[in-house]
């Protein structure tokens, strides 16, 4: 039963069939298969009480909170001010990549907007400034990773559905490490760029009057974050409640700056609904997909066939991390996350692991998943807007930002407290 699920999961993945398509085809071809009951019968409810999760309203209000902010000219602007806080480093601007991605993913919660977004606003510098182009554009790529580890992430909100867990928890678990990963992101850039210095680019150098005046272009995604993650932490919001809030600012800030046409606001809305779309598909096929694997005793048997195998629990562990490596190669890191966790979680937590702590090793394994070739997201997203020269060069700048991954996982494992210090408090 196992052999087939992966022999036509990973089959119709190779057909390039959707990541949505492939998951609902292979739920119906399970139950087709495997069970006596008509499984596919239950396909409508499952798919409405799915669209009726409360909590699921969160992932368009997300996405259209980023666009607007884009739409606005507050990402440029943000971009621009961590330009003249961060590239005095060694590495320069890769250092205002990591540091702006990580302010946009604050407020965006989607890798790929994240890797767009700092994509057109600082590529045009990477020429300008004499940075060779692998590195430079590493760091863009990896930068948007941050976009679905640092609250609010879109992904998180998922695997808690998944897991049923509370997403203000796994928010907190993911603060720590998405903080230390920009930290760690920064610090590889100016070791590479010591080592060596043509890696760095022209250094550009601000004044202090510079920076101070640049201050009210970080304040709007800063205090957009805080009303968003502020609002979900005091209990005056839930996470849907929140994010609506965050929608509310970012469309207010656009207006005060009079930054709206009703093209830009079309164009913003026909993106939320795209990329909406696409995930709730995706979400839909999935919780069908699972609601078969439990009827017929997949995921049972999984746990059973774990657990007969007899290896420590670590050892299961690392075996379940090195397989996501390498499906991050070529599977959709959302679909990966929706497909898998149904089967993981529950083996996860039957070797005595907390699933908060595991969600957020996780959701670190989709990040390395978005920089990974062949198929990873934010390196072809870079490349589109790059609009020129060898993909390598991409695949090659992410590369040392994966070890950066790796590293992190690594801590994670010896040090459990980075991610499950302040649940506890919540």
């Amino acid at each position: 039963m196992l052999i087939f699920t992966l022999f036509v999961l990973l089959g119709l993945l190779a057909l390039s069939v959707a990541a949505a398509v492939s998951v609902g085809l292979l739920g119906m071809s399970l139950a087709e298969f495997y069970s006596t009951l008509p499984l596919t019968s239950a396909l409508g409810e499952i798919a409405w009480s799915t669209s009726a999760e409360f909590l699921l309203v969160a992932i368009p209000l997300y996405v259209l909170m980023g666009e607007l902010l884009v739409c606005s000219g507050a990402a440029g602007r943000m971009y621009g001010a961590a330009s003249k806080w961060l590239s005095w480093l060694p590495g320069g601007l890769m250092n205002s990549n990591i540091g702006a991605s990580a302010l946009f993913s604050a407020t965006s919660g989607s890798s790929v907007a994240t890797a767009a977004t700092i994509s057109t606003l600082a590529l045009p510098e990477q020429e300008r400034k004499g940075y060779p182009a692998p590195l430079f554009l590493g760091s863009i790529a990896a930068g948007g990773t941050l976009g679905i580890l640092i609250p609010p992430s879109i992904n998180m909100i998922l695997f808690a559905l998944i897991a049923n867990l509370s997403v203000p928890k796994l928010y907190l678990a993911a603060t720590i490490p998405g903080i230390l990963l920009c930290f760690m992101f920064v610090a590889v850039i100016v070791l590479a760029c010591l080592i060596r210095p043509e890696l760095g680019g022209h250094r550009q150098h601000a004044s202090w009057a510079e920076r101070l005046s640049c201050l009210p272009d970080l304040l709007p995604p800063l205090a957009i974050f805080a009303l968003v993650v502020g609002a979900i932490y005091s209990g005056f919001a839930t996470a849907s409640e929140s994010a609506a809030l965050g929608v509310l600012a970012a469309f207010g800030l656009g207006l005060w700056r009079r930054a709206f046409t009703w093209q830009t606001l079309g164009q913003a809305f026909e993106s939320t609904m795209r990329t909406s779309g696409m995930i709730i598909f995706i979400t839909l096929a999935a919780f069908f997909l699972n609601f078969v694997l439990s009827a017929i005793g997949l995921t049972s048997s999984l746990v059973s066939f774990i657990t007969d195998l007899q290896l420590s629990p670590m050892t299961t562990l690392l075996a379940i991390i090195l397989f996501y490596i390498v499906l991050g190669c070529f599977m959709d890191t959302l679909a990966m996350l929706i497909t898998t966790a149904p089967l993981v979680v529950p083996v996860i937590v039957a070797l005595g692991f907390d699933p908060l702590w595991f969600g957020v090793i996780l959701i670190v394994l989709c990040e390395m998943g978005q920089i990974t070739p062949p198929f990873g997201m934010n390196l072809f997203v870079v490349q589109s807007i790059r609009g020129k020269g060898n993909f390598m060069d991409v695949i090659y700048g992410a590369l040392p930002f994966c070890l950066v991954l790796l590293l992190l996982i690594a801590l994670l494992i010896c040090f459990p407290q980075l991610a499950l210090w302040l649940p506890q408090f919540a």
